[in-house]
Order: C-alpha cells, then structure tokens, then sequence
C-alpha cells in the first residue's frame, strides 16, 4: 500500500509541471494566426450604369425575350470593374458588347472597416428589347 501512494505521489508531482508547461503559449512562426471577423463590411453599390448598344443594321426582334448573360467580376477599390468573364453565355456576339457595357459601369466600392477593398461578385444582366 505504501508503494502505491509513493508512487501516485511522485507521479501527481511530474505531472502538475507537465500541464503547466503544456498551456503555456507558444511564441512560434508555425502557430495558426487568428482570424479577423469583422461586421463593418458592406458590398458594392451601382452608381452609374450604361446602355447596351445595338450595332447598326442588326434587327432588335432577332432578340429573345429571355436573353441573359451571367458575369462573374471583380470590383476594384476605387469602384471599377475587373476581370470580367462570361460565366452564362447568350451569344459570343452580345457576351462582347455586354463586357464592354459593363466596363463603363462604376460602383461605390465595398468596405471592410470603411476601407475600401476589391470584392468578387457575380452579376446577371437580361437582354431586353
């Protein structure tokens, strides 16, 4: 019995400096680094839009009246779209005059921590008459 309780005791004794050393933090470049969440993010806003231009000579009837064209872009700092591509096509003739209609567009950038930021987006535009 007294081998028992010697041996709980030198045991407890190794293990106390064991957790203690255990949950002291580690000062090391390999440690995850934290994540931010913040909740002062806000999305991009349309401010100025333009018009699709019909080409002369091409009839506007040869349009379908479900025409659409899906966009996936990025918005950069200072409002402009960037790296636009075609995600749903409609034509390869409209997806170019889209693109560049959506050029000229310009948005209020969106924010995280009312920092300006780029944002991905995705856009759908609907071709009508």
């Amino acid at each position: 019995m007294r081998r028992i309780l010697a041996i709980s005791t030198l045991l407890s004794s190794l293990v106390l400096p064991a957790a203690a050393f255990a949950s002291t933090p580690v000062d090391d470049a390999s440690a995850p680094t934290p994540i931010r969440v913040s909740t002062g993010v806000t999305e991009p806003v349309l401010v100025n839009s333009a018009s699709l231009n019909v080409p002369v000579g091409y009839s506007i009837d040869a349009i379908p009246s479900d025409a659409q064209v899906d966009l996936s872009l990025t918005i950069n700092a200072k409002g402009q779209p960037e790296n636009i591509q075609v995600t749903k096509s409609f034509s390869k003739f409209w997806d170019a005059r889209v693109i560049e209609t959506v050029r000229e567009f310009h948005f209020k950038p969106g924010t995280v921590d009312s920092e300006p930021t780029p944002v991905d987006m995705n856009l759908v535009l609907n071709i009508t008459r």
